[in-house]
């Protein structure tokens, strides 16, 4: 595969606040690549810098290939960018949007085709104002993708949405991967990225501390599952701390939490001791660690903070 965005030493100051801090990464083609990080943590700034929207202090990009400091408007025929607020006239029509935005470039893709691809046919002669959260989504994306782009930069795509709609909008940009486009989103979810990225870049405080694929992260950073039980009977609870399970246990009151990297085996043995017993297990539930730990062993700190 070849590489479609390369960033190198990208810093952004205002005033004493430097906002990206020395970011590099690169993006291969078809990959969907994630910038992940908490509100502030220079997810945004890094992506409208690569879009040409915002001009750093220092550093390069390039996009295709081509300069995307010194020839930004080289770029603008080859990229989609849905940012984080689409904002339209509110009694444009859905088809008119895509129309008119449409025209802006040379060759753009046939409205009728973007508005199956977004599931929004049923609305193409819907005012826009009338429109759901979800579909207002749906349609910045089509808005995104009128011009056939290459590569296409989602920023915080369904920040706001009900769970439905944001697998929607997960379900669509699976299809531009299928496609063969590159996708680069910036998201503060942690299992948007889990679901949808092949590689995530962890952000905080301008400065990129992690990147690989979401499960590199979490082997690295040596975090382990945890299988949690409630209401535990203190018959089963002496015999779960006198099995010697291969993990540290925690205990709070009836609740007791088994910290594993072997949650296969001691979810066994948890239901043998149990059935031994003749105890039945009132609650048992397996956690995998996720970016989210990851995040937080880095930085202390919650993604969402």
């Amino acid at each position: 595969m070849s590489t479609v965005v390369e960033v190198k030493d990208l810093t952004k100051r205002y005033g004493n606040l430097i906002a990206v801090d020395g970011v590099s990464f690169s993006v291969e083609e078809g990959e969907v690549f994630g910038v992940l990080g908490p509100n502030g943590a220079g997810k945004t700034t890094t992506v409208e810098i690569i879009e040409g929207l915002r001009k750093p202090d220092s550093g390069e990009v390039r996009v295709c290939g081509i300069d995307a400091l010194r020839e930004p408007a080289r770029i603008k025929d080859l990229i989609g960018v849905q940012l984080q607020a689409t904002s339209l006239y509110d009694r444009i029509r859905v088809k008119e949007a895509v129309d008119l935005f449409g025209g802006y470039y040379r060759k753009a893709i046939p409205t009728a085709t973007l508005l199956e691809e977004v599931s929004l046919t049923d609305k193409q002669g819907s005012y826009v104002d009338g429109l759901s959260g979800g579909q207002r989504q749906r349609l910045a994306l089509a808005l995104a993708l009128v011009n056939d782009p290459g590569v296409v930069f989602l920023d915080e795509p369904t920040t706001g949405l009900d769970p439905q709609a944001r697998r929607n909008v997960w379900s669509i940009v699976r299809s531009l991967q299928e496609r063969g486009k590159t996708v680069i989103l910036t998201t503060h979810y942690m299992e948007e990225a889990e679901q949808l990225c092949g590689r995530v870049a962890i952000m905080d405080l301008g400065k990129v501390i992690a990147l690989d694929r979401p499960s590199a992260l979490v082997a690295a950073a040596g975090l382990q599952s945890t299988i949690e039980l409630t209401a535990v009977p203190e018959t089963l609870r002496s015999a779960l701390v006198e099995a010697d399970l291969p993990g540290r246990i925690s205990e709070d009151g009836d609740q007791m939490l088994v910290y594993t990297a072997k949650p296969s085996h001691v979810l066994k043995e948890v239901t043998r001791i149990a059935a031994d017993r003749d105890i039945d297990l009132e609650s048992i539930s397996v956690r995998r660690a996720t970016l989210e730990d990851v995040f937080l062993a880095l930085t202390g700190k919650q993604l969402r903070e």
